[in-house]
């Protein structure tokens, strides 16, 4: 028994070891199936956290580039009460339709321009001064709408074993970053070669 429960680590260890050479970690979890047939990858981000802030370029330029056969999307987890006001104002800007003038500008404005952006009150009065509604603002990110998909980003974080950001999912089953990879550009290169081999995967099988 003590023979086979050593067998059974060392084939964990060399699966986590190959993982590792990989770029990417199993999360353990089933494949996101969309009707769609697309490939789902989902950065978990804080707008407050300067790795976050640095890889932002890279997935700029992924952004332009990337297949139609991926769809992408973000969520912004609360993974603690620091984080929240922060949550809130992805989530409400999301909700307006402005996170294309609001989602850079608040990034540069805490990470370049070093603005304490923390609070509702702080960070509504900053979106009036991109011009958008800073009554309706402040009020989008204190409804119950936001506040449900702020639960759900954390609980799928959790459910994906999460330990912090920046994080990308690839399909709901792999988690990597750029610690993971080994640097962004290696993330990116993980990103599109995992998505290529679960898209391929998914056409054979139904072919």
């Amino acid at each position: 028994m003590f023979r086979g429960l050593l067998l059974a680590l060392a084939m964990l260890s060399t699966q986590v070891q190959a993982q590792a050479l990989s770029g990417y970690e199993q999360t353990g979890r089933p494949a996101v199936e969309r009707e769609d047939g697309k490939i789902e990858i989902v950065e978990y981000f804080w707008f407050g956290c300067p790795h976050c802030y640095a890889l932002e370029p890279h997935m700029k330029a992924w952004l332009k580039t990337k297949p139609d056969y991926v769809e992408f999307r973000r969520e912004a987890p609360p993974f603690n009460q620091g984080w929240v006001a922060h949550a809130q104002a992805f989530y409400a800007a999301e909700k307006m339709g402005v996170n294309d003038i609001f989602f850079d500008a608040l990034f540069d404005a805490i990470h370049k321009d070093k603005r304490r952006l923390n609070s509702v009150e702080s960070i509504s009065e900053f979106a009036g001064e991109l011009g958008i509604d800073e009554e309706l603002f402040a009020k989008t990110m204190k409804s119950f709408a936001v506040r449900g998909d702020m639960q759900k980003a954390a609980k799928s974080a959790v459910e994906y074993g999460l330990r912090g950001v920046p994080a990308i999912i690839i399909n709901g089953q792999y988690r990597t970053s750029g610690s993971i990879a080994g640097s962004y550009n290696e993330l990116i290169n993980v990103m599109n070669a995992v998505a290529e081999r679960e898209y391929k995967a998914a056409n054979t099988a139904t072919n």
